[in-house]
């Protein structure tokens, strides 16, 4: 049975029945703020929770979406993957004041970690096309340099919250900022941690996504630098329940946690091979979970 998962359940649990009753512009939540799980990556496996099952193909086809400074959600649709569907339809683009072709996302996480604040030309230029103005600019590189090159900096962060163009996007990035930390192990071996704020948290929805999504952003890396996963702490911001979430909430909460299963990353990463990555290249080992429980994504 993993313990972080039992702490993620206390965690609904605490929400369900503690959390403050706000109306937010997207729906009625229970609401606490400044919560925090941590996860043993080097010990326990691959965070993928078990008390419902999870997505993992749309996990995976986001980060590398992310990684490569894509914004164009036709990529991820063909691939069957549709988490970002409600955030890119004429109709919601328009309620945002942004005329992008249908499906364009405009500047979001991607294209903040790989082009921070760059001009943002729509899905019709290719990212690598798009003139790099510093080298710092692409985050993604800058966080791989440091941890070869200076390990034991604090400057090793990616940031996603950029407020000159925030009104750009389809939607504010929720997971904002994440700060990775090496340590030498006993054995000289590097270890790779990282701390990932969201300011923004739906609990039963979005923060098991989120989960996974960062470790294997943890093993990517970790995979680039020739390091070894160690461990993902995530605080939170504004962490919430849904009320028509509430029913399967109750649902999962009775649920108990099988062990983590493994993740396999079937080929050597780098920077250069970032935009061949495929979904069939990672593989989940012995991964056992309760059945899925389905709710709506509040846009």
């Amino acid at each position: 049975m993993s313990l972080s998962e039992l702490e993620y359940l206390k965690l609904l649990k605490k929400v369900l029945h503690e959390g403050d009753i706000r109306q937010t512009r997207n729906g009625q939540t229970r609401s606490l703020f400044g919560e925090q799980l941590k996860f043993n990556l080097r010990d326990d496996g691959f965070p993928l929770l078990t008390t419902k099952k999870m997505f993992l193909k749309g996990i995976i086809a986001e980060l590398i979406w992310f990684l490569n400074g894509q914004t164009d959600n036709k990529i991820l649709k063909e691939q069957g993957v549709h988490i970002w569907d409600g955030n890119s339809t004429r109709e919601y683009l328009d309620s945002r004041g942004l005329y992008y072709n249908e499906d364009e996302c405009g500047p979001i996480y991607g294209f903040q970690w790989r082009r921070f604040n760059c001009p943002y030309p729509g899905s019709d230029i290719p990212i690598n096309l798009i003139p790099i103005q510093k080298k710092e600019q692409d985050q993604l590189a800058e966080v791989v340099r440091l941890i070869k090159e200076e390990p034991m900096s604090r400057r090793i962060i990616i940031n996603s919250w950029n407020p000159c163009q925030l009104r750009d996007m389809c939607l504010e990035p929720c997971h904002v900022l994440y700060q990775f930390y090496v340590r030498i192990g006993n054995d000289g071996k590097k270890m790779l941690s990282c701390h990932m704020y969201q300011r923004s948290a739906d609990l039963f929805l979005g923060v098991p996504f989120n989960i996974a999504s960062s470790a294997l952003l943890v093993y990517i890396i970790a995979n680039i630098t020739q390091c070894i996963p160690d461990q993902l702490t995530i605080s939170f911001g504004d962490v919430h329940i849904y009320e028509d979430h509430i029913g399967v909430v109750e649902e999962q909460i009775l649920r108990n946690p099988f062990e983590y299963p493994q993740l396999v990353i079937k080929k050597e990463c780098s920077m250069e091979i970032l935009g061949e990555l495929k979904t069939s290249d990672f593989e989940i080992l012995n991964y056992n979970s309760h059945g899925t429980l389905r709710a709506k994504m509040a846009a």
